[in-house]
């Protein structure tokens, strides 16, 4: 009966140290996706969240999803190939996210405001030209004129 316990114990003990390795081996694997690679706008120090967080807002802001900068992977071309440059349109928004940074920093941050000016200031983003669709407007989105004054009824005296 100890000898079949022994067993049992030996078998529990084993599925358990191979869970363990299994799951322990995914764990590296992610750790190993999320280290940032070909990374040129962003700082240094940048970590993966800091840009996964940006791109979410660019896809949010220009209405698209990460394959319209990013190349698929050769072999699997479901997946995304992150780091890769095959796709011009990735150059094309990194010279966006540089004009912007420099908008913001050479003009908007120049921007005085007095101490009772509680306005925050506002930073040119990629919503503030794209406004959701991958191609900004070609003209600026004017509000509609004013409606005209009611015309008074003849014979109705003015006040």
């Amino acid at each position: 009966m100890i000898a079949q316990n022994r067993k049992k114990l030996n078998l529990i003990l084993g599925i358990t140290i191979a869970a363990a390795l299994i799951a322990q081996s995914f764990s590296v694997q992610q750790q190993q996706q999320k280290k940032l690679q070909n990374i040129k706008v962003f700082p240094a120090t940048a970590t993966y969240e800091q840009v996964d967080h940006a791109m979410d807002q660019f896809k949010v802001d220009l209405g698209v999803k990460c394959n319209y900068c990013h190349a698929p992977e050769k072999d699997n071309p479901r997946k995304m190939d992150m780091p890769s440059d095959a796709n011009p349109k990735k150059d094309i928004a990194r010279d966006m996210i540089r004009m912007t940074d420099e908008m913001n920093k050479k003009y908007i941050a120049t921007i005085k405001h007095t101490e009772s000016d509680s306005t925050k200031i506002q930073l040119v983003t990629c919503n503030t030209c794209h406004r959701g669709v991958p191609k900004p407007f070609g003209k600026a989105v004017v509000p509609p004129p004013p409606p005209a004054p009611a015309q008074k009824p003849a014979g109705v005296p003015g006040r």
